[in-house]
């Protein structure tokens, strides 16, 4: 025996110790009153042999930093007693809160208690307490294209925000809590003071206290933010992860609470589409028809919008009243499906954009489709989007639409710098490596054209992948405003693979690359970092729309510091300091307007 084993003689059995926690954990589950979850996957790196005889018996609390992903099977090294917010009126706010324990302790609770200050008060309920719950992971390896289990490493990451009152925490187990305060818009302005308690099954409770400071500025609700969030939806995968049949009234309900969440973000944008799945089937579920196409034996055609009507009424109900982007007049395998009605089969077509049968099926759809928006109030809301398709191939499609059906925008996420044949469509998002000119940016600012940037599997940084850092997700916000861009186009909000509560790695693209929420409208930290984002990128706006507007000597020296410290993430240099930047640029946003 080593001396080192000497020093620690449980260490040999540590490894028995914690599974028989285990088992234990996993067979309270269905006794009386356990808690009814969903099993973590089991830790698949080296962290699951880290050293916890340490560690002292019970339950240990700490702040963390919502910029840090903590392993869970690794004590973390921390010991902040206290923590401070700043917002505006009306801002979203987080703290991390770090559980541990050596020992298995059921029933953790945290509650946070109402908010005080010397003239005021608020109540404790703008206040959230998340158990962080850890999905599998792989990185980044080359980026876009198709990998199999094993090609590379695979890892635990906490970022799903579960909505349970009450955990089971295994022995040998870190487990992040994330705290969200939406402070209210007229809460007025002060420091407050609070309590998180923690308890849990035979240990002692836990008092951490939690101050809020709010600020005089007030932060308009997200309907009126001007910020252009454009994350695709898919509805399809919803019915299948949800076992319901597609396009039921059950369906449409469990839709619901995801489109609110998104709009609560500020999402501006509808996706929808035109026929089959645009995409050719590049996520775990095809994007079903919202509009069925018929051929009728006379050879006129027929198209059915109730699915297509019902969605985009759904989203419009929850708040997204902004474009309604149609995929696409260009898929990405160029097949039509429609229902021969003299057989009553389905039909496959490939309508190819340099062969007459693309105007042959696309015109007729094309005009019917502006009537039909037209008669429902649509219209001047509607784009026919494209996605990353070659100048050529566009060229055609922007043609047929201009001559045929003039009334209907176009949307198109370019990686092509398309755009600059086209100055004046309605809505263009370009690869965040391929920007667009100042001028360029100025002069559609000036015409009311929609200028956005996107990232996806090729971005290595900044991204949103369940193993980028939590901070990347903010930064894109600010990167946004630097940048001159109008907002943020992301595929997507819900293309979950097989098992997302689990498992976040899909058979192409880095791991998260298709889902940033998850089943159940469970929010996640790389959702919530990314509005936080957003909201900055909002009060960037409107400091400086009121430091211009009294151009006194005082203001154009914070002015100036605004643009000097905004222009440094115009750049996206992963090896600079990005958490350090980031905050020091919120305590200057803070420090304005005093």
């Amino acid at each position: 025996m080593t001396d080192s084993a000497l020093r620690h003689p449980l260490r040999m059995l540590l490894p028995l110790l914690c599974a028989l926690a285990l088992a234990l954990a996993l067979a309270a589950c269905s006794s009386p009153g356990a808690v009814a979850t969903f099993r973590e996957a089991d830790d698949p790196t080296a962290d699951t042999l880290a050293d916890w005889t340490a560690v002292a018996p019970g339950l240990h609390v700490s702040w963390g930093s919502v910029d840090v992903r903590y392993p869970r099977s690794v004590a973390p090294q921390a010991d902040s007693a206290c923590c401070r917010l700043t917002a505006w009126r009306g801002e979203r706010v987080s703290a991390q809160l770090l559980l541990w324990t050596a020992d298995s302790i059921g029933a953790v609770r945290c509650r946070v208690g109402k908010f005080r200050s010397s003239g005021a008060s608020l109540p404790a309920d703008i206040a959230r307490t998340r158990f962080v719950r850890y999905v599998l992971t792989d990185e980044f390896g080359p980026g876009c294209g198709y990998r199999n289990d094993g090609d590379f490493p695979t890892s635990l990451s906490p970022d799903l925000l579960d909505t349970l009152d009450r955990f089971d925490m295994e022995a040998c187990t870190t487990r992040p809590v994330w705290v969200t305060v939406d402070v209210p818009a007229d809460a007025p302005a002060g420091l407050y003071r609070t309590t998180v308690e923690v308890t849990g099954q035979g240990v002692v409770r836990r008092r951490l206290p939690l101050e809020l400071q709010v600020r005089e500025h007030r932060l308009p609700p997200a309907s009126e933010w001007r910020f252009h969030l454009d994350l695709w939806q898919h509805p399809a995968a919803v019915a299948r992860v949800e076992g319901l049949e597609l396009w039921s009234d059950a369906h449409f309900e469990a839709l619901r609470p995801l489109v609110r969440m998104l709009s609560d973000a500020g999402q501006k944008v509808v996706t929808a589409t035109l026929n089959r799945d645009p995409w050719n089937h590049q996520c775990y579920d095809a994007y079903d028809p919202m509009i069925r196409w018929s051929r009728r034996a006379d050879g006129t055609w027929h198209y059915d919008y109730t699915r297509f009507d019902r969605w985009v009424a759904l989203c419009r109900e929850e708040g997204i009243v902004g474009s309604i982007n149609c995929y696409s007049l260009l898929p990405w395998n160029n097949l039509l499906e429609y229902r021969d009605e003299a057989t009553g089969e389905l039909r496959e077509v490939e309508a190819d954009p340099a062969t007459p049968r693309f105007e042959e099926y696309w015109a007729p759809f094309l005009r019917d489709f502006t009537a039909h928006l037209d008669e429902r109030g649509w219209l001047g809301l509607c784009n026919v989007a494209m996605d990353e398709r070659d100048p050529a191939t566009m060229e055609r499609a922007v043609e047929l639409l201009r001559r045929v059906a003039p009334e209907l925008g176009i949307a198109l996420a370019d990686n092509h710098a398309s755009y600059r044949r086209y100055p004046d469509l309605e809505d263009v998002c370009v690869q965040m490596d391929c920007r667009v000119a100042d001028e360029d940016l100025a002069r559609r600012r000036s015409e009311g054209l929609v200028t956005t940037y996107y990232v996806c599997c090729s971005s290595a940084f900044p991204n949103t992948f369940t193993f980028s850092q939590p901070w990347e997700a903010c930064y894109m916000g600010w990167f946004a405003a630097a940048a001159g861009y109008d907002g943020l186009l992301r595929w997507a909000y819900n293309s979950w693979p097989a098992d997302p509560q689990r498992d976040s790695r899909f058979t192409a693209w880095p791991a998260g690359d298709t889902f940033i929420v998850y089943p159940g409208a469970r929010s996640s930290v790389r959702f919530e970092r990314l509005r936080e984002g957003i909201q900055d990128y909002e009060k960037i706006r409107l400091l400086r729309e009121e430091l211009m507007a009294d151009p006194s000597d005082e203001h154009a020296a914070q002015l100036d510091a605004l643009d000097r410290t905004l222009a440094r993430f115009a750049e996206p240099d992963p090896s600079q300091p990005w958490p350090e930047l980031l905050a020091g640029a919120r305590r200057l946003l803070d420090s304005i307007g005093r």
